[in-house]
């Protein structure tokens, strides 16, 4: 007998199963038929709670929202060096790449991007908050002489965000082969010793 559940329990089932699944079978690959099984539903269930499946996408979309703001806001906002800050920031993405491995695939989608607006200017927003939080990081850093002063701290934000998602491609191909936190932060201390100024250099 099916057991009636909230509308909201169901319908945070329904975005669990399919960031489960978009990683077992790929985000281009999954249907609802493969969700509905996955909960214990029929596929006009799915429907009655996401009329389309681009409304299903962006719920999903809201939900690797959520988990992002939810692992920055975690990380204290005044305490130890900026650097560490970011140190911690980009621990927690890849935290939560390894923890849900389907979302670099969804990133990487362009099937999704086309036929979902809605979904990549929301993962387009999502990175532009990281992107400013991170280069204000990186300023703040920079005024307190732990960077070269004339680094632009957008172009140092670039290059740090791209680390996640470019080591998270590598992860994926090669079957996870490699622990992702430990070689993001090695990667990542190389990126930041690229930064230092040359007397934080040598009083390191």
């Amino acid at each position: 007998m099916l057991i009636r559940k909230p509308a909201a329990t169901r319908k945070a089932e329904i975005v669990e199963a399919a960031l489960r699944l978009a990683d077992e079978l790929g985000p281009d690959r999954l249907t609802t038929e493969a969700i509905a099984g996955a909960v214990g539903l029929t596929q006009p269930a799915i429907f009655r709670h996401f009329p389309t499946k681009q409304d299903l996408w962006e719920a999903v979309g809201a939900r690797i929202g959520e988990l992002m703001e939810e692992r920055w806001a975690a990380v204290p906002a005044d305490e130890g060096r900026a650097t560490d800050r970011v140190r911690a920031l980009v621990a927690t993405q890849l935290g939560l790449i390894q923890a849900t491995p389907a979302i670099p695939a969804i990133l990487f989608s362009r099937e999704l991007h086309v036929e979902n607006q809605g979904l990549r200017r929301a993962f387009l927003e999502l990175m532009s908050r990281f992107h400013r939080l991170i280069a204000g990081l990186l300023a703040q850093a920079r005024d307190d002489g732990e960077l070269c002063p004339e680094l632009d701290p957008d172009d140092l934000a670039a290059l740090v965000i791209g680390l996640p998602p470019g080591l998270a491609v590598r992860w994926s191909l090669s079957d996870r082969g490699f622990d992702l936190g430990e070689e993001g932060r090695r990667l990542l201390e190389l990126q930041l010793r690229g930064f230092t100024s040359e007397a934080t250099r040598r009083s390191s």
